[in-house]
Parts: structure tokens; sequence; C-alpha cells
């Protein structure tokens, strides 16, 4: 049986939780990953934003924006 891999930047984990723990478990804890540690180089030619929009966005190249989603906040329905 192969198990097929899917690709994302957030990760999740679940922290250890003792019974003799007198506190309530934590419950799953999120983390991003960022999108360079997935390449090997960074290949010639990358899309870029203008020098305003890399300011607002943390990074001069499309392909390693990232945009924060808090996993933490209530959702609308």
């Amino acid at each position: 049986m192969t198990r097929e891999k899917t690709f994302t930047l957030v990760k999740s984990y679940k922290p250890f939780h003792s019974k003799f723990d007198p506190c309530p478990p934590i419950g799953r804890k999120y983390y991003r990953t960022p999108p360079n540690l997935y390449i090997n180089f960074q290949p010639p030619n990358l899309e870029q934003f203008t020098p305003e929009e890399a300011l607002k966005n943390g990074t001069l190249w499309k392909f390693f924006y990232d945009f924060y989603d808090n996993p933490y906040r209530e959702r609308e329905t």
C-alpha cells in the first residue's frame, strides 16, 4: 500500500499529555513552514513584487510569499 503524500505549509502535532499531568491537555498545535525550505536552489528569472509590495509582504519574490492565516482563530461559518 503506497500512501500519497500531500504537500502543505501548515503542519501540526499533538503534545504528549500524561495521565498524571494536573493540567488539562493542550490539544493540537500548529506551525507553518516557509516555502523556501522545499527548493534546493533559487531558480533564475523569478517574478518579483514591486519594492513597495516587497516591503509589505516581507519578500521580493512572489514564489516565496506565504500568506499567514491564524489556525487558532474562530472561523466564520
